[in-house]
């Protein structure tokens, strides 16, 4: 292949790479709602995943609230 050639594929790839790497900002940043919305109650997955998504962590220790079902 010729040099021209190659400096064209190895443009297309950091064109590619990049669109890549930068989607997940791009897809981010153009969010004009928050993820969670607070106003609305949690699905019953994040509610049941809750107490276990920091159990490693050894800031500040297990929640001793007591947190009634409805």
């Amino acid at each position: 292949m010729s040099k021209a050639r190659n400096a064209l594929v190895a443009t297309g790839l950091l064109i590619f790479a990049g669109a890549g790497l930068s989607f997940p900002f791009l897809f981010v940043k153009s969010k004009n709602r928050p993820i969670i919305d607070s106003s609305k109650p949690l699905p019953p997955q994040a509610t049941f995943r809750g107490p276990y998504v920091n159990t490693g962590s050894r800031d500040i220790g297990p929640d001793p609230t007591n947190y009634p079902k409805k």
